[in-house]
Formats: C-alpha cells, structure tokens, sequence
C-alpha cells in the first residue's frame, strides 16, 4: 500500500496521486466527554484509525501486521505484512469540530452547526475533486456527524461524479467486542478505553464515576430523542470505570480492521461511467 498526507505532499504529487487514490477524512469533534475524558477524544479516534487502516489496506488479512495503538497507529515493529492488492491511500487533515450543538450546555465545546458542517463537507469535497480525486471515504468519529456525513458522500457522488462513502466507525465492527452494540455510548467505558490505549493522559483518573442516569433505551435502528437526556446523565453514558486499556487496545485492533476493509471498498468500487441512451421503441 501507499500512504501519503495530504498536507505533507506537494501539488504535483497530489496530481499525480489523487486520481487512483482513496483520499481519507477523517471527521471528528471537539466536544465534551464528560468530566472524565479530553475534549478531543472523537477527533484522535478517527485520525488514529483511519491512519493505522490506510497501512493495512491491501494488505492480506491473515498476515497483517497488528496495529500499535501508542505509536499512532503504525504497524507493531517486527510484524509481518501481508500482501493484497495495493491500495494507495490519502490522509486529509482530521476535521476536528463537528455537530455538537447537544453538547453546549456543558461547556467544553466548540460547535458547527449541522448546515454549517454540511457546507463545510461539501466544499472540502469540491475542492478534493477540483484537485482530481475521485474516491472518497469520511471516517466519522462523532454520532451527532452521521446524518450530515451520509449526506455528504450522497452529494458527492451525484453532483461531482465520484465514488465516495461515509461510516461511523464503530458501527463497521458494532458486533464485536465486549459492548456488542451499534451505540457503544459517550464518554463511558467503550470511550474511556479506546482512549486509555490510543492517548492515556487524556483519562483523567480521579474524575471516573458512573453516569448518574441511564440512557433512554430504543429498539435497533430507531434513533429516539428525548429532550433533558443529556442533562439527566451529566453528558455521559454507563460506567467510564469498566474502560480498561487492554479492551481499549483490542477494540482498536478489530476497528482498524473494519475500516481497512472500508477503504478497501472504496477502492475497489467501479467508477462512474455515463448512463446508456434509452433503447428506441420498435416502429409501430
């Protein structure tokens, strides 16, 4: 595979690159995560996935190397790689703010709008194609992203004539793990792990204690609104006490997986081609 930043390439080489790319974005937020856990959490998720699964795309499954979790991602030394087909990859900056509206009245956070966040969506991915991508995966690492985002790979591909997708990332390995879920929770043990493996000096230990209330429960597939939730379990879901790294590190494992899977996908979906002239109608 081939892994390149966009910010660290020059123009000559994105032109060179960008059109048999898969150019990855990560798209997270700034938001708080209780009075436990860094601010940025959905932002680190994200970049840090989609840089460790940009490493593994293409290559086989069975000989990949394992992820390193504190080393960004990268490939644990001395692993052996396996050999897929080759995929070249493109890491956009992480998009660090996103829909987080629910979450002002804590404090903590910085917020777009979901039409603001659209927009912004929306002329990132005109600019990428201005620039000659044509395949395009947003890794979305916030709930409150996941409409907007779907959305946006829509757009994309009707009004720009490109392949693009948009997955939240926990829900491409939803049924994995100990939480066996496709809502993992906030700020709460499924968090507060993936963070004690991906950036430990943002769980702050002495502030761990169990949400105070219980999420409002919904059938699989029914997203259910309820207004006061949020204030009712002080931002916060279940037992952020149960987060242990080893779960953390091992979750991660089983997402950059799912994700290299993802980019795989994209990778190996068929460009558009023009739709076919309607066949005539037989004389009558």
């Amino acid at each position: 595979m081939t892994v390149v930043r966009w910010a660290e390439a020059t123009r000559e080489e994105l032109a060179a690159l960008l059109p048999e790319a898969v150019v990855v974005l990560p798209v997270g937020a700034t938001e708080q995560h209780g009075p436990h856990l860094a601010t940025g959490m959905d932002a680190v998720a994200a970049e840090r996935l989609a840089a460790a699964a940009a490493e593994r795309a293409g290559a086989a499954r069975g000989g990949a190397a394992p992820a390193d979790p504190a080393n960004g991602g990268a490939a644990r030394a001395g692993a052996a790689q396996g050999g897929g087909q080759p995929v070249t990859v493109v890491l956009a900056p992480t998009l660090a703010f996103g829909a987080s509206e629910h979450h002002l009245p804590f404090g903590g956070t910085l917020s777009l709008s979901a039409a603001t966040l659209a927009r912004v969506l929306g002329e990132l991915i005109a600019s990428a194609t201005s620039s000659g991508a044509r395949r395009l995966l947003l890794l979305n690492g916030h709930g409150g992203n996941s409409a907007v985002c779907a959305q946006a790979a829509a757009d994309a591909a009707r009004l720009h004539g490109i392949v693009a997708a948009a997955a939240d990332y926990w829900a491409l390995a939803a049924a994995d793990g100990p939480w066996g879920t496709s809502y993992p929770g906030h700020a709460g043990a499924f968090e507060t792990a993936l963070m004690r493996a991906l950036r430990p000096e943002g769980v702050r230990d002495g502030e761990l204690r169990p949400s105070p209330g219980t999420w409002p429960s919904a059938p699989d597939g029914l997203r259910l609104e309820q207004p006061g939730a949020w204030a009712a379990i002080d931002g916060f879901t279940d037992d952020p006490r149960d987060g242990a790294e080893a779960d953390g590190a091992a979750a991660f494992e089983r997402l950059v997986d799912a994700v290299a899977r993802a980019i795989e996908a994209v990778a190996a979906a068929p460009p558009a081609s023009a739709p076919s002239a309607a066949p005539k109608e037989p004389a009558r």
